[in-house]
C-alpha cells in the first residue's frame, strides 16, 4: 500500500510498513512517490479543465469573458507556488470553514487545488496562443457555413488548436511532478 497514513487524524494503518509496523527508508520513498504521483495527476486534471476554459475565454469576442479570463491567468501567473500552496493551506479554510469543519477537509485536496490553480494559469496562456496562432479565416469560415460561435470553437477552432499546443502540455505536465 501507498497511501499508508491517514491526512486528517494522522493515523497510521496497520500493517502497512513491513512486519509490525516498522518503517524503512524504501517504504517513506514509495509512499512520497505515491503521493507525488496522485498530487500531480489530479492536479494536471484540474488544471487542464480549468486551464483550457480560461484561455478560450480570453479569445472569444465578449470583453467581459475576456477579462475574466485574463484575470484568472494573470493573478495565478503572477503570484508565486510556494505563496499560493501557503495561501490555499493555512488563509483559505480559516477564512471560509469553521474550526470544526477545517479538521475535515484533508491537506491532499488544498494541494491540488493550490498546484492546479497556479498550472491552470500557464495551460490558459497556452490554449490563447494556439487558438490565436490560427488563421482568422478559420473563425470566419465557420460562421459563414451558419455554425453559432460555440460551435465554431468545438469543431473548428478548438481541433486545431490542441493540435499546436499538445507539445507545451507535455512539458507543463512535467512541471507539475517538478512543482
Amino acid at each position: 500500500q501507498v497511501f499508508c497514513k491517514s491526512t486528517v487524524d494522522e493515523v497510521t494503518y496497520p500493517r502497512c510498513f513491513g512486519e509490525g509496523g516498522d518503517i524503512t527508508y524504501l517504504d517513506w520513498i514509495v509512499s512520497a512517490w505515491g503521493w507525488t504521483l496522485s498530487v500531480a495527476l489530479l492536479a494536471l486534471v484540474v488544471a487542464l479543465l480549468v486551464g483550457s476554459l480560461m484561455g478560450i475565454l480570453r479569445t472569444v469576442p465578449n470583453r467581459g469573458l475576456a477579462f475574466l479570463g485574463t484575470a484568472w491567468t494573470e493573478l495565478f501567473r503572477n503570484v508565486p507556488l510556494l505563496v499560493q500552496i501557503f495561501l490555499w493551506y493555512h488563509v483559505v479554510p480559516a477564512l471560509l470553514l469553521s474550526p470544526e469543519m477545517r479538521r475535515e477537509v484533508p491537506s491532499f485536496l488544498l494541494v491540488v487545488l493550490g498546484l492546479g490553480f497556479f498550472t491552470s494559469a500557464r495551460i490558459s496562456e497556452q490554449v490563447r496562443a494556439g487558438i490565436e496562432s490560427l488563421p482568422k479565416g478559420q473563425r470566419y469560415a465557420g460562421l459563414a457555413m451558419g455554425l453559432t460561435l460555440p460551435q465554431v470553437y468545438r469543431h473548428v477552432l478548438l481541433p486545431m488548436a490542441f493540435r499546436i499546443v499538445i507539445p507545451p502540455l507535455t512539458s507543463e505536465s512535467m512541471n507539475i511532478i517538478k512543482n
